[in-house]
């Protein structure tokens, strides 16, 4: 059984400078196909816009409020909203908040920043 506590994690910057703490993948645990990572996005802050040409990611915003926009579509996003990104969708975040907008992030393949690319 693998349980991997948050505080024996290393946080990461990635591409798009979000601090990245991967939770589950193969990299720490028996998960072969994804990954499970919390996302902390500083305040007032703008993720740049990017897509994932091999990973779907599911994103969870278990306490506070932002904004995405997914395939040009922008919507407000808040508690325990679920958003699901397919395989090469654009997408880019917002907080709006004056406090760290934390995320939980499911990737299937499991992130790589190699399958990150910028586009503005």
């Amino acid at each position: 059984m693998d349980i991997i506590n948050r505080s024996q994690t290393v946080p990461f910057i990635t591409k798009d400078s979000s601090q990245i703490r991967e939770l589950l993948a193969y990299r720490n645990s028996a998960i072969r196909n994804q990954s499970l990572a919390e996302a902390t996005h500083r305040c007032r802050y703008l993720h740049a816009g990017t897509y994932h040409p091999k990973s779907e990611e599911d994103l969870l915003y278990p306490q506070r409020h932002g904004r995405m926009k997914l395939d040009g579509e922008l919507r407000n996003v808040g508690p325990l909203d679920a958003v699901a990104i397919r395989a090469g969708a654009r997408h880019k975040i917002w907080n709006t908040g004056t406090e760290p907008l934390v995320l939980l992030c499911c990737c299937a393949p499991a992130y790589e920043n190699d399958d990150t690319v910028m586009v503005e």
